[in-house]
């Protein structure tokens, strides 16, 4: 029997796609539990269609990371943060933290792309490499300096 699934089914398919399967595990788990639908000829014109406009989506969402990729790789961004005289910070720069740095620098990065190997702790350059979606990867230098005095944080901030 073909179906249509309505969302991902492990070690089946994926959402939108027509498999076929046997007749009873489509009636009694499929279709039971909501997973599919019947292939019909409607069904299959309104499935082809959707496939269609995902496949646009996915294209111009490849085309966006890539313009990130390219105007980010390279770069050396400078972050000035509070530390112990020993060069040691007093907080740790997180994955979250260089994402909100990178957002307010202009590059909409999810933190869930920053790839560190563990939280940065130290004074100096860091290579932090991003693995954006659709496989590729972009890398920049985080330049980490101390944080002088009261009422400077925007000091260092100037490229």
């Amino acid at each position: 029997m073909k179906v249509i699934l309505s969302q991902d089914v492990p070690k089946v398919g994926r959402k939108n796609e027509v498999k076929d399967v046997s007749d009873g595990y489509a009636r009694n788990f499929l279709l039971a539990k909501g997973l599919a639908k019947p292939a019909t000829e409607a069904a299959l014109k309104q499935a082809e269609a959707l496939q269609a406009e995902l496949a646009k989506q996915a294209e111009e969402d490849l085309k966006a990371q890539e313009e990130v990729a390219t105007q980010i790789d390279g770069q050396e961004f400078e972050m000035m943060v509070k530390a112990d005289g020993t060069g040691k910070l007093y907080g740790s720069i997180t994955p979250i933290k260089i994402a909100k740095f990178l957002k307010d620098k202009g590059f909409n990065v999810a933190k869930k792309n920053i790839k560190t190997v563990e939280p940065i702790k130290t004074l100096g350059e860091h290579e932090i490499v991003l693995e954006l979606d659709h496989g590729l990867e972009a890398k920049v230098k985080l330049i980490i300096n101390e944080q002088v005095g009261e009422g400077k944080e925007d000091a260092g901030d100037l490229e």
